[in-house]
């Protein structure tokens, strides 16, 4: 049997892959699937990826993007989630700050350089016309934990983090959202390494197709905003709104997506240059 390594954040977008491992549908094609939950999020799976601890990642595109560019040896295979993800702009529950504006050159909780909270923070300050030199400022938290304690210690004054993921510590007062910042762009692609890709290539379509078989039909699985609602510890009626709002991709990210992404980040001097779209994906 095939072991093979993937990683992701542990949060409803990802359900799909624990119904296809909880069915086993990976063993049935002689692949031993081991799902790792990355509660740091993009920068930590970038880092996984790097490493050789994971083979796949479920990423966000900003981030990869960003890491294949610096040198991560791995390739974008497909989208995952083609709707933008919505960003809360959150701060603690007891902070003076009640507006964007009021967050001018305080100090953004992220749970990485590079990662998802990091590179949203820049997009959310370019949306406001701030000064991306002097207005923008971080502290690193790690993860939603971190920024849970980080926010109320007053080591970060704001954070953005996924709205959904989120919203249970806003309806419970640890956080206030202030705001919304949605992702220019498809928000999750699969990511995998070059080397996997090059020896793997038949296994890696065996997983591509079983995850896509579930997330093409995902809407209509019986009572599936009950199962999310009771997994993740959302209110139905977040979770209905999120379905509403959510569509998944079975196809490569296109060039002219990826160009759009390219152009943000060079203009926001996340990445130091533009490269082809060959270098960033790979076609099965």
């Amino acid at each position: 049997m095939k072991k093979v390594n993937i990683g992701g954040v542990p949060e409803h977008f990802n359900l799909a892959w624990y119904l296809t491992l909880k069915n086993g549908e990976y063993k049935d094609e002689n692949i031993n699937l081991r799902w790792h939950d990355y509660y740091g999020g993009t920068g930590a799976m970038c880092k996984a990826l790097r490493d050789g601890d994971i083979d796949i990642a479920v990423i966000l595109t900003e981030g990869i993007v960003k890491d294949i560019i610096e040198g991560n040896p791995s390739k974008i295979v497909q989208t995952f989630v083609q709707t933008p993800l919505n960003w809360g702009v959150h701060v603690a529950q007891n902070s003076t700050y009640k507006t964007v504006a009021d967050l001018k050159g305080t100090k953004a909780a992220i749970s990485r350089f590079g990662s998802g909270s990091h590179l949203m923070a820049y997009i959310n300050a370019q949306n406001h016309d701030w000064d991306l030199e002097k207005d923008l400022d971080f502290e690193v938290i790690k993860n939603l934990d971190g920024a849970v304690e980080g926010l109320t210690s007053g080591k970060g004054d704001y954070f953005l983090w996924e709205k959904f993921t989120t919203k249970p510590l806003v309806d419970s007062g640890v956080f206030r959202r202030i705001d919304n910042c949605p992702s220019p762009w498809p928000c999750f692609v699969i990511a995998v390494r070059e080397d996997f890709i090059e020896n793997n290539p038949e296994t890696l379509k065996s997983i591509l197709n079983i995850v896509n078989n579930t997330t093409a039909e995902f809407k209509d699985i019986p009572s599936i905003d009950k199962t999310i609602a009771n997994r993740y510890e959302q209110q139905i009626e977040d979770v209905q709104e999120w379905l509403s709002i959510t569509e998944w991709s079975q196809e490569l990210i296109d060039k002219e997506t990826l160009d759009h992404v390219q152009k943000e980040l060079f203009a926001l001097n996340i990445i130091p240059e533009i490269i082809d779209y060959n270098r960033l994906t790979h076609k099965l």
